[in-house]
């Protein structure tokens, strides 16, 4: 089968390379999943750079890249109940590939006509869903929102809208392309066209409301200017650094409003779905995929045009998320 591979670690664009690889053997529990859909995330660059805690390290030589996506039940092996045709979607290793096996235990089983650029990255979903119920922003409160252009950004804005929570979103320049008030953004906050300071901006644009709430997919110095806009007991919930500079806070500037700074983990990082996890699951499932939810997708590539696939997410995030369809 035709597979991305890595033999040693260092940037996506340098190490990986397009290779044919034995289809993989399945054991008691395990599925063998035939490929339909795989996204590229942040985090599976982070993999690739062996920036991950143990226990997700990648193995040599040939290290399949990927760690999200979707596809079609194959064939199972002892003690699965899932029927082969099955559509499933997981957060495991070895999704950038045209078949990969995966414990029955990870797989999220989907309805048969779901969309599948939309099953090839639930990850996103899930931890949009998740970010927003981190934060605690409550209806009628402001939530800001950095790398407003970012997939899970846009699906955090779509979640807030539907909650009614006002969400500002804060871009380092505006795209003419894509209204994010079309996607639930209440404001934008353009970086590149500021007149006043952030925290004299975001008062302004909220009408004089301090923010209830952070998701920060970014850091740099505006994160600590969007940390001192926080009300008494605000949040602020860290899911990315994409920005290499660091801010600075006194000690003051938490305790003395009463702030919490906490990161997000994936949380199907460590451990699979569990049954009790079922109702939340089949709700964000409905709802991502309902049409009116704007999931922009930046292009679909087939495996061989990786080189493309990864320098469009990595230079144009801009664009939607980039997806392999096999």
């Amino acid at each position: 089968m035709k597979a991305i591979v890595f033999d040693g670690i260092g940037s996506p664009r340098d190490v990986l390379y397009l290779d044919d690889i034995p289809v993989p053997q399945i054991g008691d529990n395990e599925v063998l999943v035939r490929m339909v859909s795989a996204s590229i995330n942040p985090g599976d660059f982070l993999f690739i750079e062996n920036l991950y805690p143990e226990p997700k390290k990648p193995l040599f030589p040939r290290q399949v890249a990927g760690n999200h996506g979707a596809g079609i039940v194959e064939r199972v092996g002892a003690n699965v109940a899932l029927q082969p045709g099955t559509l499933v979607a997981f957060s495991y290793y070895n999704s950038w590939a045209e078949y990969a096996a995966v414990p029955a235990e990870w797989l999220i089983p989907l309805p048969a006509d779901y969309p599948l650029e939309r099953a090839g990255q639930m990850v996103n979903p899930i931890t949009a869903w998740d970010l927003l119920d981190d934060s605690r922003v409550q209806p009628g409160q402001w939530l800001a929102v950095t790398a407003g252009y970012s997939s899970v950004s846009t699906m955090v804005m779509q979640f807030a809208q539907r909650r009614g929570i006002n969400v500002l979103s804060v871009v380092r320049r505006a795209h003419d392309g894509l209204d994010l008030r079309t996607l639930g953004a209440a404001a934008v906050l353009d970086l590149s066209n500021l007149k006043a300071g952030v925290r004299e901006t975001v008062l302004d644009m909220t009408g004089g409301t301090r923010l209830s709430g952070i998701v920060d997919n970014v850091g740099g110095p505006v994160s600590g200017e969007l940390i001192r806009s926080l009300a008494l007991g605000g949040q602020m919930v860290i899911n990315g650094g994409m920005s290499a500079e660091r801010y600075e806070l006194h000690n003051f500037d938490v305790l003395l409003s009463g702030l919490e700074i906490r990161a997000n983990i994936y949380r199907y990082f460590f451990s699979p779905p569990v049954e009790a996890d079922g109702p939340i699951l089949r709700k964000i499932v409905d709802v991502f995929g309902q049409p009116d939810f704007h999931v922009p997708v930046g292009g679909l590539h087939p495996l061989a045009s990786f080189k493309l696939a990864v320098a469009s997410s990595l230079d144009r995030t801009d664009l939607g998320k980039q997806i392999f369809a096999m």
